[in-house]
């Protein structure tokens, strides 16, 4: 049973190591240029990013520095973790959804590329045009 663990990482570790991740690819910083900060490889960075080498307590509180965040973003939304407040499920879900989303690649450039609209009715129409273009209906 205890051989079973080792082999399997933890899920808070991967959702650690997935915030670490989606931090650093917001920011468009490398695994190189994190690792480079922090004095150790990119191979470690994939590490802690899959989770399957934890972070140690020191060295998450210097990324948490490098990517200035606070240490408790890694830990939003993590598995096991109850709500807080009276937040409902609906939120919950689309909140995660948003987060899975701006941390892919195809978010993350969405993203970048449409903060640099600066006509506000140029933005509602790419708005309209995704929600014509979406198979689902969208509020």
């Amino acid at each position: 049973m205890a051989e079973e663990n080792k082999k399997k990482p933890n899920p808070i570790d991967i959702h650690v190591g997935s915030r670490i991740r989606l931090r650093r690819n917001m920011l468009g910083m490398s695994q190189e240029k994190l690792g480079e900060n922090l004095g150790i490889t990119f191979q470690q960075i994939q590490k802690y990013e899959k989770g399957t080498n934890r972070v140690g307590a020191s060295r998450l509180q210097a990324i948490a520095s490098i990517l200035g965040v606070p240490v408790a973003f890694f830990f939003e939304d993590a598995p096991g973790q109850e709500t807080v407040g009276n937040r409902g499920f609906a939120e919950d879900t689309s909140m995660a959804f948003a987060v899975e989303f701006c941390g892919s690649p195809e978010g993350l450039q969405l993203n970048r590329a449409f903060v640099k609209i600066a006509d506000v009715k140029i933005r509602r129409k790419i708005i309209e045009l995704v929600k014509a273009l979406s198979t689902d209906e969208v509020d």
